[in-house]
């Protein structure tokens, strides 16, 4: 019993710190540009900060989102799912971003500021949260290709 929770307990930390570590890079990637930016809403606080933030409750919510989409027995289907939520949190963080450093101190319209988050982010989200899925679901890709039997996935 306790081996068992101790090894959902790992998973559930390697989950969150890949989350953690991917929606950072994401972030820095999609949204950089607007680093040098000053917030509208804390006009103190760096890029980095706001990054970081993002990251840790993007981790702490998605991590326990995963690990109720973890009840889906079909690997796909639970990728799929996973992959809908993280794209859909990182556009929804990124558009955030773009309102908060940029959007705010101009003139954009609802539809520009969905365009240029969608311009800004489109690469970096997809790219990203391929690479973070398949990190989080390695053991399942690579009995795929091996040809192994049937592996559970390591999300929780």
């Amino acid at each position: 019993m306790k081996k068992s929770k101790l090894k959902l307990l790992s998973s559930t930390a390697f989950v969150a710190m890949t989350l953690f570590a991917f929606t950072f890079i994401q972030t820095y990637w999609s949204m950089g540009k607007l680093a040098d930016q000053t917030s509208s809403g804390c006009l103190d606080c760096s890029f980095i900060y706001d990054a970081c933030l993002i990251s840790l409750c993007n981790a702490i919510i998605l991590s326990l989102l995963f690990l109720l989409i973890a009840k889906i027995k079909r690997n796909r289907y639970q990728i799929a799912v996973e992959f809908v939520l993280l794209t859909s949190f990182w556009f929804f963080w990124n558009y955030n971003i773009f309102v908060d450093r940029e959007s705010s101190w101009s003139t954009y319209s609802f539809d520009e500021e969905i365009y240029y988050t969608v311009y800004l982010s489109l690469l970096p989200v997809l790219v990203t949260a391929t690479l973070t899925l398949m990190t989080i679901h390695h053991q399942v890709i690579r009995s795929k290709f091996r040809g192994q039997k049937k592996v559970t996935s390591t999300t929780p």
